[in-house]
């Protein structure tokens, strides 16, 4: 499979970065002899609030030879590559067996990878075959879940104290807006959190959310400011009316339908053995 990869302009990654984001994906494969079918930005440059030093955040997914996964004990094998820091790029991924496994149970860090807007490597069509079943097959209390998670363990511990690191104003406004989205019935959340606010973000909250983000781009990643009243409000506002409601359901499994196991079969054996397999 050749690499289509995507270079943006607007996307806001130097082409110097972006080549040696390439090249250190090149080294992945070549190390652990595996091919990356997909890699993305991930965290706050796709967020879309980026700090001036703000790292790398690389994710990608990828496949072994197709001997590899023809072992008794496939399961026992590590399925996660994780690169040393080098400089500001951190790079990490999970091989497609894992990540289909994660993809049924609508895992959101996943999610939110796939629907990237910034993305350095794509092969194949097993990212683009996912992004088409996550639109019309994702579990939307489980993915609530993990947006209420996210959003309590970040208040919980930074917000409600004398100064506030101004990134985790974003890590639980975000995910918080991402739970409005889905109730409203609009499908997943978009990744930028820009398109979330103008979405779904209550018109008392948007001078605030604005003052914020202009801070928090122009400050490091650990920049500090006082607590902001409005946003308080808001925050705390939302989790009284969660009240639990996404607590105690469990993880759906999207994979006892049998039409997405086979979906998802024909999407890992498409990546492993590409134009060797009939499509379904």
């Amino acid at each position: 499979m050749s690499p289509r990869t995507t270079n943006r302009p607007g996307d806001g990654i130097d082409a110097t970065v972006r080549v040696e984001i390439l090249d250190r994906l090149s080294a992945v494969e070549a190390e652990h002899d595996v091919t990356v079918l997909y890699a993305c930005e991930s965290g706050s440059r796709a967020w879309g609030f980026a700090s001036p030093d703000s790292d790398y955040d690389i994710r990608f997914l990828y496949v072994h030879r197709p001997e590899w996964y023809l072992s008794f004990d496939v399961e026992r094998r590590r399925d996660v590559i994780e690169c040393p820091i080098e400089g500001d790029i951190d790079c990490s991924g999970w091989d497609l067996r894992k990540a289909l496994y994660l993809f049924s149970r609508t895992n959101g860090a996943l999610l939110e990878w796939l629907h990237s807007p910034i993305r350095y490597v794509e092969r194949g069509d097993a990212a683009d075959s996912l992004r088409r079943l996550a639109a019309r097959g994702f579990n939307a209390t489980a993915l609530c879940y993990h947006y209420s998670h996210m959003a309590r363990r970040n208040a919980r511990e930074n917000l409600f104290q004398d100064t506030v690191r101004l990134k985790k104003y974003l890590y639980a406004l975000r995910p918080l807006l991402a739970i409005r989205h889905i109730e409203g019935g609009h499908g997943l959340p978009p990744v930028r959190f820009a398109e979330l606010v103008d979405a779904v973000a209550p018109a008392e909250t948007r001078p605030a959310i604005a003052t914020l983000l202009r801070k928090k781009r122009a400050t490091s990643e650990t920049g500090r400011g006082e607590p902001i009243p409005e946003l308080n409000r808001f925050v705390e506002a939302e989790f009284d009316r969660h009240d639990g409601a996404f607590s105690g359901m469990g993880r759906p499994d999207l994979s006892n339908s049998e039409a997405t196991r086979a979906q998802l079969n024909a999407v890992f054996r498409q990546a492993i053995l590409p134009g060797k397999v009939p499509e379904s």
